[in-house]
């Protein structure tokens, strides 16, 4: 069964903090791009990040460049997200999936878990 946990959400201020954890099993980890998504109360899912399987290529989002970092560990199908300078608008539940390839869209990953809760508070 495809399965991804996230974690390491939190509640912080203004110029914070937050590296996030995307823990995988159920496929093959190394053969798959990992994304991570986030969803603000009233507003659809957008994509922050994605890190290739190769770790050769990563995607930002143009609102989180220069302030966040996409890493995998293939040894641990582990994904981070190391989240600084914070911003109130970066508040939301973050999800990670895995896709076939980095260029996909949302529709194509799968194994969405229960998110993690990220809170900046102004």
């Amino acid at each position: 069964e495809v399965e991804l946990v996230e974690s390491g959400g939190g509640s912080v201020q203004t110029g914070g903090s937050l590296r996030l954890s995307c823990v995988a099993s159920g496929f093959p980890f190394a053969e798959y791009a990992i994304g991570w998504f986030r969803q603000a109360p009233g507003k659809e899912r957008e994509g922050v990040s994605v890190i290739s399987s190769s770790i050769k290529s990563t995607y930002y989002a143009d609102s989180v460049k220069g302030r966040f970092t996409i890493s995998r560990d293939n040894t641990k199908n582990t994904v981070y997200l190391q989240m600084n300078s914070l911003k109130p608008e970066d508040s939301g539940i973050y999800y990670c999936g895995a896709a076939r390839y980095s260029g996909a869209t949302p529709d194509k990953y799968i194994g969405w878990g229960q998110g993690t809760q990220v809170t900046v508070s102004s």
